[in-house]
């Protein structure tokens, strides 16, 4: 068999990959807090035809060795992990961080937690502060800067309040939540009708030593990996976690102008492999008739 049709095999699923990953980018062009990936490639193992000798003294220089390539494969898929563009929505419930690196934590059960950078929340009717897909949003019943410490606490804003922390139906109307508004720190602040204000409780956020490790689980979440190294937890207002910016989302750091030229790219690549097994194949069926 001839080995260029194994080179031209191997650049077909590469680049067949590669067009998956911009087909993926673009898709998401417009996704909350997406972030872009992009493809490596490397050569695969080496035919050795001769192999390489020294000069000799008063005889032959040195000769290179002569190597003929078997082909491409995969030697990476990485994240651009940098902030994307802010778009204002003047909604309440609307977040974003403004430093790369910082997640918001949420959870679906409060045992596993998983990490995200969009801040599209909503509260349903027993006032928990949930993604978009339900999971809660994770963090502190105290004013606490975090010292990463785990954060147990799913965060809510109930109806009625009477003091820090404490929602619960007192029966008494200036008790009742008129108005709530989570600082740039990330504490929720609730006010009554009898205009006191109490702390609902602290949004958490996580950073990690190496983002490049987190896993996508869809639903714009990620997981932690023994790559990524364990969550560090800490909270808003910090210089190592930025600021919430209340009324923005983060948009996708998607690049389309660099995604349509790497498409084009690709897209060049895979019809070139393609015409290589065509014309090994037209090689092949010459010799078999050279045999008849």
């Amino acid at each position: 068999m001839l080995p260029s049709l194994y080179s031209g095999i191997s650049g077909l699923k590469a680049n067949q990959q590669k067009l998956n990953v911009v087909a993926n980018n673009i898709a998401n062009s417009t996704t909350t807090g997406f972030k872009t990936q992009s493809m490596n490639f490397e050569d695969t193992l080496s035919q050795n035809l001769s192999d390489p000798s020294a000069p000799v003294d008063g005889g032959l220089g040195g000769i290179n060795p002569k190597q003929s390539g078997l082909g491409v494969k995969i030697s990476g898929i990485n994240t651009d992990f940098s902030e994307g563009s802010p778009q204002t929505t003047n909604r309440k419930l609307d977040f974003m961080i403004d430093k790369s690196g910082s997640y918001f934590v949420v959870s679906l059960d409060g045992t596993e937690d998983y990490y995200t950078r969009d801040g599209a929340f909503v509260l349903d009717a027993d006032g928990n502060l949930l993604t978009q897909d339900g999971y809660h949003v994770m963090g502190y019943n105290q004013d606490t800067v975090g010292n990463n410490e785990k954060p147990a606490t799913e965060l809510s804003i109930k109806q009625y309040y009477s003091g820090d922390y404490t929602g619960a139906n007192t029966g008494d109307e200036n008790d009742k939540v008129t108005s709530y508004s989570i600082g740039a720190d990330g504490i929720i602040t609730v006010k009554t009708k009898g205009e006191k204000s109490w702390k609902a409780g602290r949004i958490a956020l996580a950073s990690f030593t190496n983002e490049g490790g987190l896993l996508k689980q869809g639903n714009n979440l990620y997981s932690d990996s023994t790559n990524s190294g364990n969550p560090i937890y800490g909270t808003a207002g910090t210089s190592a976690y930025g600021k919430i910016i209340s009324g923005s989302l983060e948009m996708s750091n998607v690049d389309l102008a660099q995604q349509f030229t790497d498409m084009i790219v690709a897209s060049r690549a895979f019809e070139a492999n393609g015409k290589i097994i065509t014309t090994d194949d037209e090689i092949l069926q010459d010799l078999v008739n050279l045999k008849r």
